[in-house]
């Protein structure tokens, strides 16, 4: 690419992307045993000891191989099939609609929700994971080729834009009932938009149509809005769930009642090792242990922005953002909603919730920016050059002043 640097990727990104994926193991296997007890209490399994773990293990393993996949596979062929991994998550979705109508096995629903197809024994995947990456490289293919064009205030990009992003809220928010996960495709959405360029206008525009379609989401859903009348009474069904995870982290205290000897875990606290995992660390690591993890994000989120703002063109620089989005947004969602801070929502932690689409499809993401961060406009580097050689070039004259005044 001209005008480009190729260098050595940030090796933060890496470094904290396994870190996390570390801590979520070391996680599940000490509650793994604890859920395994209370399922086969209450369902009459027969699960083993060390069942979560093997499985939470596979899932490391995968999504490491799919972190260094999206690294090494080379971003000009990426891109290629950006707006194919979308299609495909697209026509995914519509098979488990018309599954979980035929009531076929094929489609997996739990809580009334059917989110998941059934792989056999290969487990199972959540569809609208594929969605969040194929809206990261399909929406920053088609904003920065719009922008080239000089198109990015007319139809030719907004029509698209509306078209699939009524497809992936329609298919994630209405039809499989997931507003944690539509609150991501939304930040995604809105954040590579505010970034392309497009008019501040324009930007008020989106923000009040996503309100709007949030607001309707909300009100024509008995069940969101029992959770949101639970949130501003504190009474109702998901009362318990959120008293819990308050107690949970409350019982932790400054630093935790250590690996093993999590209370919670052993069934007051629902979805203990996906959607609570934060306050279940919270008991297990106190919350200097939860101040390790917040941090821990966020030094990863930094340095994502950092490739974003030095990223080699536009569609690079909106995948970072894009990206970025994801990540930052859903854990945001997730720690608030354990912390009472907004209403309940059913959504993982990135990296160390159990679960294998989720985990995986992060790692994607992730491997996909920490590739991108290889490349730098060499027009930063000349501002970083000639920033570091006006320090150099003072200190010396400073030197040499002090020289002479002896």
């Amino acid at each position: 690419m001209a005008g480009v640097r190729k260098h050595k990727s940030d090796r933060i990104i890496s470094f904290m992307t396994f870190l996390l994926l570390l801590v979520g193991l070391i996680v599940i296997y000490a509650i793994g045993p604890m859920r395994v007890n209370f399922m086969n209490a209450a369902y009459g399994s027969e699960l083993g000891q060390n069942y979560f773990f093997v499985h939470q293990l596979v899932n490391v393993a995968i999504s490491t191989a799919a972190f260094v996949f999206a690294f090494k596979f080379p971003y000009e062929k990426t891109r290629k099939y950006g707006k194919w991994v979308l299609v495909v998550g697209f026509l995914l979705c519509a098979v488990l609609y018309v599954a979980a109508k035929a009531g076929s096995g094929i489609a997996r629903c739990e809580l009334g929700a059917c989110r998941w197809i059934n792989l056999g024994g290969f487990g199972s995947i959540q569809p609208a994971e594929i969605i969040k990456l194929g809206m990261v490289l399909y929406l920053s293919q088609l904003a920065a080729e719009r922008k080239r064009e000089g198109k990015l205030e007319t139809s030719d990009f907004w029509l698209p834009l509306g078209v699939v992003s009524v497809l992936a809220l329609g298919f994630v928010v209405v039809l499989q009932k997931d507003l944690g996960t539509g609150i991501v495709i939304v930040a995604i959405i809105f954040s590579m938009v505010f970034m392309s360029g497009v008019s501040m206008g324009r930007i008020v525009g989106v923000g009040a149509a996503l309100l709007v379609a949030g607001v309707l989401a909300v009100t024509t859903s008995a069940h969101r809005m029992e959770r949101v009348m639970t949130f501003i009474n504190g009474e109702g069904s998901d009362n318990y769930h959120i008293e819990n995870a308050l107690i949970a982290i409350g019982t932790g205290g400054l630093a935790g009642v250590g690996i093993g000897n999590s209370v919670q875990a052993t069934g007051y606290l629902p979805e203990s090792i996906n959607d609570s995992v934060f306050a279940v660390m919270g008991e297990t690591f106190g919350f200097l242990g939860l101040m390790g993890i917040v941090m821990a994000f966020m030094v990863l989120l930094m340095r994502i922005l950092r490739v974003a703002e030095y990223g080699a063109d536009d569609e690079q620089r909106l995948v970072a953002i894009g990206v970025f989005a994801w990540v930052g947004v859903q854990m945001a969602v997730n720690v608030m909603a354990m912390t009472g801070l907004i209403p309940l929502t059913g959504i993982t932690l990135p990296l160390l919730s159990y679960g294998g689409t989720s985990m995986m499809f992060a790692a994607l993401g992730l491997g996909l920016v920490a590739q991108l961060s290889c490349y730098t406009r060499r027009e930063k580097e000349l501002k970083q050059k000639k920033y570091s050689n006006e320090h150099l070039r003072k200190g010396r004259l400073n030197e040499n002043s002090s020289r002479r005044r002896r």
